[in-house]
């Protein structure tokens, strides 16, 4: 059964508004789920967030979202989709997910920023969800060890961001971000 609840959008919403919305938007609870690994899922993540079952990319985004919310890091590292009564490995070549869109309010340390993510969720970058960089590519935390990349615009519009402060960086929700320039 696909995923029947529509995307989080940002548009026209005040981060309030957004902050909101993510928080009542839940999930199944993976983390409580310990069923025996039952092998791999032939299902893998390229490194622009596209999936692909057995070599072929799995073009419904509704399916997608619906793999998404099933999806779990475990501590070693692994990616794994789980449900109550099985759990199958999946590859990620990069993060599992993308940021798709931003937004923003307030200057400074009052800043907040808000991310559109392509599980159909939304985050306000902070403490909770934090951003790194990895080799130059900047991955923000969704939940329990789960990463998104940035499409390229987007990146584009946080990096003015960062790099109209001195030195260059970006505060939301009281956190801040160094942003590294090489």
């Amino acid at each position: 059964m696909p995923e029947t609840r529509p995307p989080l959008e940002l548009a026209g919403r005040s981060l309030d508004e957004i902050a909101a919305a993510a928080a009542a938007r839940g999930g199944p609870p993976v983390e409580r789920w310990n069923p025996s690994h039952c092998g791999d899922s032939g299902m893998r993540i390229d490194r622009e967030g596209r999936w692909f079952h057995d070599g072929k990319r799995i073009e419904r985004d509704a399916l997608v979202r619906l793999f998404a919310s099933v999806l779990r890091r475990e501590s070693d590292g692994r990616h794994v989709l789980v449900t109550p009564v099985e759990k199958l490995d999946i590859a990620v070549e990069l993060a599992a997910l993308r940021i798709t869109a931003m937004t923003h309010e307030g200057e400074g340390e009052g800043r907040r920023i808000a991310f559109q993510v392509s599980d159909g969720t939304a985050l306000i970058l902070g403490p909770d969800h934090g951003l790194r960089f990895v080799d130059g590519l900047p991955l923000v935390t969704v939940r329990g060890g789960i990463e998104a990349s940035f499409e390229r615009p987007v990146w584009y519009e946080l990096a003015e961001l960062a790099l109209a402060s001195d030195p260059p960086g970006l505060w939301s929700a009281g956190a801040r971000f160094p942003f590294p320039l090489s």
